[in-house]
């Protein structure tokens, strides 16, 4: 199993953010990747709800959700949109979508914990004033293997990755759009201990680079395995990291060490 990680800085320009995914889907597919992963908010960063608001759609609708469903079904590729705004009734959603080889949307995951903070560069984040959280954990079953859904900030909650790592799975999803300032902190440590913890493969891709006036990420998309060594790293950039994945590894290190029974 070959798995892509997608690194973009996406910005408030979503037609620019809609050609640069598009591109880079198809780089990863012509690099033979089974499954491929975009970072979280991959159509657009803003803090700007009027900007947001405009450039989000009912998820059937949105248009990057369209072109994503052909060129999945064209190519018979799985590709998880890490997130997008998706407007849910008179809600707004920060939602996962899992798009199957058929050009099918097999499954979706709405990030459970809002990233509200204040940094001690004076930087501040209210997810909440603009998403409502989701309630629900979402697991759903590859070709390869069990793949467990989460989105940036459920990082810092292991509660959830012990939670989902209960229903045998191989993979976790953690599309992002961490800070530069937490990232440099805690960004990778986290990403291993998720992984060590539950035994479980991790695949994180990042946004980077200075997205808004207010907002730069850190980076560092990831890809680790289920022993915590890091397989593939992009320090910063836009572009793709690549991994070959034995799903077996998973299981045969909770036999070792039956800490999750």
């Amino acid at each position: 199993m070959k798995v892509a990680c997608i690194q973009l800085s996406s910005g408030e320009n979503y037609n620019k953010n809609f050609r640069r995914v598009i591109f880079y889907i198809n780089q990863a597919i012509k690099k033979k990747a089974d499954l491929i992963i975009t970072p979280e908010t991959t159509s657009i960063i803003t803090s700007n709800k009027k900007i947001l608001y405009k450039n989000s759609y009912p998820m059937n609708k949105d248009p990057l959700v369209k072109e994503i469903k052909k060129i999945s079904k064209k190519n018979k590729k799985w590709i998880l949109i890490g997130s997008i705004a998706i407007k849910d009734k008179n809600k707004y959603r920060n939602r996962s979508i899992m798009i199957g080889p058929k050009g099918n949307i097999v499954t979706y995951y709405d990030k459970i914990k809002m990233f509200d903070v204040n940094l001690p560069n004076k930087e501040q984040h209210k997810e909440s004033k603009t998403f409502k959280p989701g309630k629900k954990l979402v697991t759903t079953n590859l070709p390869w293997g069990r793949l467990g859904l989460t989105i940036c900030f459920d990082l810092r909650f292991p509660e959830i990755y012990r939670k989902l790592s209960k229903k045998k799975l191989h993979f976790i999803s953690v599309p992002s759009a961490f800070t530069k300032i937490t990232g440099q902190k805690h960004w990778i440590e986290l990403l291993r201990a998720r992984a060590i913890e539950n035994f479980c493969y991790i695949f994180a891709p990042n946004q980077t680079g200075k997205n808004t006036k207010k907002r730069e990420t850190f980076g560092h998309s990831a890809i680790i395995s289920p022993d915590g060594k890091i397989l593939k790293l992009k320090k910063s950039g836009i572009g793709i990291i690549c991994a070959n994945i034995q799903p077996s590894q998973s299981m045969k290190l909770r036999k070792i060490i039956p800490s999750l029974d």
